[in-house]
């Protein structure tokens, strides 16, 4: 299927992340690029938009004219959608995002892959602003990568490069609707992080066992020349890496971590930590984001490069200015003293962390949490104890109604009622508003100079990003 000339690429569920990212990547290797969507949407509709690639929307059989010689089937798509019911009937040639990115991209090239239940996104955000300070200093060490949101140091969640490093986030979640298998079984790394292994994506994974299943399956991908870096602290980690038939190297605080942490000291919004390589004193890294998680990424990220040979100085330089991932731990308005944060919260331990490094950088603050369950995880009533453990870490709570809950079975929904109920018995202060816009109506007058608000969503939850600042500006005045 691989082709050095350029083609029309047509990809259906374009304005997905790791979709508009590919989009931009063909691009970048000069093949004429046409998306389609059900409603176009940003971040990404904005990045395309960007990018001159026309997007076509509903779905429908028109959007194939004229005919493409390639099309991607995005993994949110199923049989019934017009668009991909033509594109079966008309005989055109289609494949996944996943395959298409091994063949065009990483053939060839040394494959770095950031996987784990958590944390991927930023890790491998570091990991490429790594590579990008070393190559200051030599050119060949300039990334090409594919990242599952923008970072803020590139502006961009996709590079291409001349060179020999392609570093990719590694997800985990199903490929098509013809490949029920992860992503990143198709991306056969040179190099591995692997984060955590936690239950997660209850759609298509049946259990906890399922997921370390596919992660292993990942591991036995590497080559016995490869390497492995693993969180030390994570039993379910330990377990899927235990069959490596490659060099694995554990990172965190444990006394045995081949890359251990000591010395943490969070400053503000900062933290700064050094680390042992096998035992010895190897580097100090300073990061300008609270949060252990965060650091504990880094030191994923710095440990991974120094096995490439990148040196401990550009590491050191990198982390002390890397800016982040657009919607993690993301101020998207400061109004009267009152702080409006962005994160991408889709379990309920990413929620734990998020509200613990909210604490950490904003000490003082009445931390409130605004709750939209709408991961297929969070959707579920699987980790209803969790959730609560996670948000009673806020000073207030606020949820809204579960993101399309009638599309759940009464007996494995959510239900926020419960977990408001819960939260109020334990002497939280929590309440459950159906809708962003009464939400934002409920709290706005509550608001006090110096509040922080965490709104946790994966998704657009209706606008609320915008529609609270507004809110707030509007009240002050009157």
């Amino acid at each position: 299927m691989h082709s050095a000339e350029p083609r029309h690429i047509h990809l259906l569920g374009i304005c997905g992340t790791a979709m508009a990212s590919l989009a931009g990547l063909l691009q970048l290797k000069g093949h004429r690029v046409t998306g389609s969507d059900q409603a176009a949407y940003p971040p990404m509709s904005d990045l395309l938009r960007s990018l001159a690639i026309p997007v076509a929307e509903p779905f429908g059989e028109r959007n194939l004219q004229p005919r493409p010689d390639l099309v991607v089937i995005g993994n949110a798509l199923s049989r019934g959608n017009p668009e991909l019911e033509a594109v079966l009937d008309s005989g055109i040639p289609f494949t996944s995002m996943a395959q298409l990115v091994q063949e065009e991209f990483l053939s060839g090239r040394e494959s770095l892959v950031v996987a784990g239940t958590h944390g991927k996104t930023t890790t491998t955000s570091m990991l490429a602003w790594i590579f990008e300070v070393a190559a200051r200093t030599r050119p060949e060490w300039a990334p090409s990568f594919l990242i599952g949101g923008v970072a803020e140091n590139f502006g961009t969640s996709f590079h291409l490069r001349d060179t020999k490093s392609f570093l990719i986030e590694g997800d985990e979640y199903d490929t098509a609707f013809f490949d029920k298998g992860p992503k990143f079984m198709h991306y056969f790394p040179d190099a591995l992080i692997l984060t955590h292994v936690e239950f997660d994506h209850a759609d298509i994974y049946r259990d906890l066992e399922s997921v370390k299943i596919a992660f292993a399956r990942l591991v036995n991908l590497l080559p016995r020349r490869g390497r492995i870096v693993a969180f030390d602290a994570a039993p379910n980690v330990r377990d899927c890496v235990a069959n490596a038939l490659c060099p694995v190297e554990f990172y965190g605080f444990g006394p045995d971590a081949h890359w251990r942490v000591v010395d943490m000291r969070h400053d503000g919004g900062g933290t700064q930590w050094s680390v042992l390589r096998a035992g010895v004193p190897w580097a100090t890294l300073r990061l300008p984001m609270a949060g252990e998680h965060n650091a504990l990424n880094a030191t994923a990220a710095a440990a991974l490069a120094a096995g490439q040979g990148i040196p401990v100085a550009a590491i050191e330089e990198a982390l002390a200015t890397f800016e982040s991932v657009k919607r993690r731990l993301e101020i998207r308005a400061v109004v009267n003293g009152i702080t409006v944060i962005d994160d991408f919260a889709h379990h309920p331990t990413a929620i734990r962390e998020t509200l613990r490094a909210l604490r950490t950088a904003y000490p003082a603050a009445r931390l409130w949490a605004v709750l939209e369950p709408r991961s297929n995880t969070l959707r579920r009533n699987i980790f209803e104890r969790e959730l609560i453990e996670s948000l009673a870490l806020a000073d207030r709570v606020v949820l809204a109604g579960v993101f399309k809950g009638e599309n759940i079975p009464e007996g494995e929904r959510l239900h926020p009622e419960q977990i408001v109920l819960a939260l109020a018995n334990a002497g939280h202060d929590a309440a459950l508003y159906a809708h962003a816009d009464d939400i934002v109506e409920a709290i706005t007058p509550e608001l006090l100079e110096g509040d922080v608000v965490a709104i946790l969503s994966n998704g657009g939850f209706d606008g609320i990003y915008e529609k609270l600042p507004a809110r707030i500006a509007a009240l002050c005045e009157q």
